[in-house]
C-alpha cells in the first residue's frame, strides 16, 4: 500500500498515526517554496505541518522544482504527503517519531510549469516565501525575468513578485514575507540587494521597486537540523513494515531544530504563526547569537576533531562517540575551552553549556552516520573561518595555550600531511590506510611538510598570513606546544594521546 491520500485511513489505523483529517488537504495555499531538497521538508515543512495540525497556521505549501516533471513522479503519486523518521537523543532519552507530514499542497516544475506558477502570485491568500537552493542560488547573474522561466532563483522570485505587484495593483496587504533558508550570512538581505539590482536592469518602474522594498519583509535566517534524507535501503525496509505502507519520500531526520528568523517587524510574527508551533522556531531581532554559538560550538568541535577522530581509526562520529576517551576530549573541548572563549554581552555561561550539551546529544545520536572524511572537506577554510577566532578569543581572555583546541589544530595538520597521487589528489595515511584529501589550501601546507622539520614547519604554517589572515605563531607558547602536539601525536598515536589526557583529566578533578 502506498501513501496516499485515498489511503490515508487505512494507513494511519495500521500505523498508529494520528488520522490526517480531511480539512488538512483543504486548507490554502500560503506558501510559495522554492527547492524540494530533504533540508526544507525535515524543518520549514516539518514545523508548518505541526502548526496545521494544531489549528494555528492553517496553509499549505505550493513548491516549485528546477527540473522537468518527466512524467508522473513520487510527489504525484503520493498527493504531497511524505514521511519523517525523528531519531535522535535529548538529554538521556532517545527519541523515535514518524509523522505523516501533510503540508504540500502540489509541486510545480519551474521548466514545464511556469504559467501555473505564475498564477500563484494572484492567490491572494499567499503570504511566505521559503527558499533552499544551496549558496549558489543567491547570487546575481544575468537573466532575463520575463522568460518561461527565467534561470536563476532570484530571477524567478522577481518575475513572481512582479506579476503580484501588477495583479493587485501595488496593494501593500499583498507584500509577502520572504525567508531564505540558505547558509549564507545575511541571506534575507542579500536576497533583497539582487532583486533590486535585477530591477534596476531591467528598467522595472519605480512605484514596483517602493513596493518590493516597503511592503515586502525579507528575513534573514539560520537552520540547523540535520536531515540525512534518504533511509538505507534496510532501514527503509524496517520502517514501512512496521507502518505497514510504502513510502518513496521517506526521510530521516535528528530531533533537534532550530529556525531562527531576524526581523523586527510586528507583521511578520502576525503572519508567519506557525512560529507559534514548536520552541525550535525563534523569531528575534538580532539572530548573530544563533549563528555564534552554532558555528564555534557545533560546527567549530567538528572542525577541531575530525582529523583527530580520523587518526584515532573513527570513521564516524557515532564510533568516535562511542569511545571514552574521545567522548571526554569532545566534551571537555566544548565546555573548558570553546564555551568560555564565547561567554560575551549577548552569550552567557549557562547559554554557551546548554548548547554545548545539545550539541553533545546530537553527536550522540545512534541513527545519524556522519563521516569524518565527509567533515574534513575544505578542511583549512573551515579551520580558519570556525576556529581560528576561537583561539584567539581564549588567548585574549585567559592569556594562556588552549590545550584541547591545540591538539585538534595538532591533528589537523598531521592529517594534511599529504603526498601528491597520480589522480592529481592529494592522499594522507593514518593506520595503515590511504585517504584522499578535499582541501583547496593542501598543497600549501603539505609543501611545508615537504620542506621543514617539525619545529620549523609548525612556525611557518601559523605565521602564513594567506591561510589565517593573521600571524598565529605570535600567540605566546602556541608554536611550542603545537609543535610537541605534533610529536606526541606521531610518536604514541592519537586515541594514546586521548587517553593520557583522560586519565589526567580524571586525575585532576579528583583532587
Amino acid at each position: 500500500m502506498l501513501l496516499s491520500k485515498e489511503n490515508i485511513k487505512s494507513i494511519s489505523l495500521h500505523s498508529g498515526n494520528i488520522a490526517l483529517t480531511e480539512d488538512l488537504f483543504s486548507l490554502p495555499e500560503k506558501v510559495l517554496q522554492f527547492g524540494t531538497g530533504v533540508l526544507l521538508r525535515g524543518l520549514p515543512d516539518y514545523f508548518i505541518d505541526k502548526a496545521n495540525k494544531r489549528g494555528i497556521f492553517n496553509g499549505r505549501i505550493v513548491v516549485i522544482k528546477s527540473t522537468a516533471a518527466g512524467g508522473v513522479d513520487a510527489f504525484d503519486r503520493q498527493d504531497g504527503l511524505y514521511t519523517i523518521c525523528v531519531r535522535g537523543i535529548e538529554g538521556e532519552t532517545k527519541t523515535e517519531e514518524n509523522i505523516i507530514n501533510a503540508s504540500i499542497s502540489r509541486v510545480l516544475s519551474a521548466k514545464s510549469q511556469w504559467g501555473e506558477i505564475l498564477k500563484c502570485a494572484g492567490n491572494p491568500a499567499m503570504q511566505v516565501v521559503i527558499s533552499n537552493t544551496t549558496e549558489v542560488g543567491i547570487t546575481l547573474v544575468d537573466d532575463n525575468i520575463h522568460a518561461s522561466p527565467p534561470e536563476s532563483f532570484p530571477g524567478k522570485l522577481l518575475a513572481f513578485m512582479y506579476r503580484r505587484y501588477q495583479i493587485f495593483d501595488g496593494a501593500e496587504d499583498k507584500g509577502m514575507v520572504i525567508v531564505p533558508t540558505e547558509l549564507i550570512i545575511d541571506n534575507g538581505k542579500k536576497l533583497k540587494n539582487i532583486l533590486l539590482e535585477l530591477s534596476a536592469q531591467h528598467k522595472l518602474d519605480n512605484t514596483f521597486v517602493d513596493w518590493l522594498s516597503n511592503h515586502n519583509y525579507f528575513c534573514n535566517s539560520l537552520v540547523d537540523r540535520i536531515v540525512p534524507g534518504k533511509l538505507t535501503d534496510d532501514q527503509q525496509q524496517i520502517v514501512e513494515n512496521q507502518l505497514g505502507y510504502q513510502d518513496e519520500l521517506m526521510i530521516m531526520s535528528e530531533a533537534y531544530r532550530l529556525w531562527a528568523i531576524e526581523t523586527n517587524e510586528p507583521k511578520v510574527a502576525q503572519i508567519i504563526t506557525f512560529s507559534q508551533a514548536n520552541p525550535g522556531i525563534v523569531i528575534a531581532g538580532d539572530i548573530n547569537v544563533f549563528r555564534e554559538l552554532k558555528l564555534r560550538l557545533l560546527n567549530g568541535s567538528h572542525t577541531f576533531s575530525c582529523g583527530l577522530a580520523y587518526l584515532c581509526g573513527f570513521n564516524t562520529v557515532k564510533e568516535a562517540m562511542d569511545n571514552k576517551f574521545f567522548l571526554s576530549y569532545i566534551t571537555g573541548l566544548m565546555h573548558q575551552e570553546i564555551s568560555p572563549a564565547l561567554v560575551s554581552n549577548q552569550i552567557t555561561p549557562d547559554m554557551a553549556r546548554d548548547f554545548a550539551n545539545k550539541v553533545i546529544d546530537r553527536y550522540r545520536n545512534p541513527d545519524i552516520e556522519h563521516q569524518w572524511l565527509s567533515i574534513s572537506a575544505q578542511y583549512t577554510s573551515k579551520m580558519r573561518m570556525r576556529n581560528v577566532p576561537v583561539i584567539q578569543k581564549y588567548y585574549e581572555r585567559f592569556g594562556t595555550t588552549p590545550e584541547l583546541m591545540t591538539l585538534g589544530f595538532a591533528a589537523f595538520l598531521l592529517f594534511l600531511k599529504a603526498e601528491k597521487q597520480s589522480d592529481g589528489k592529494f592522499h594522507g595515511t593514518a593506520n595503515k590506510k590511504s585517504y584522499s584529501i578535499n582541501d583547496d589550501k593542501v598543497a600549501i601546507i603539505a609543501d611545508k611538510w615537504g620542506r621543514f622539520e617539525t619545529g620549523v614547519f609548525v612556525k611557518e604554517v601559523l605565521a602564513d598570513k594567506n591561510l589565517w589572515e593573521v600571524d598565529l605563531s605570535k600567540l605566546p607558547g602556541f608554536v611550542e606546544t603545537l609543535t610537541t602536539m605534533i610529536h606526541s601525536l606521531q610518536q604514541e598515536g592519537a586515541l594514546a594521546v586521548l587517553k593520557r589526557l583522560s586519565s589526567r583529566q580524571a586525575t585532576e578533578q579528583a583532587l
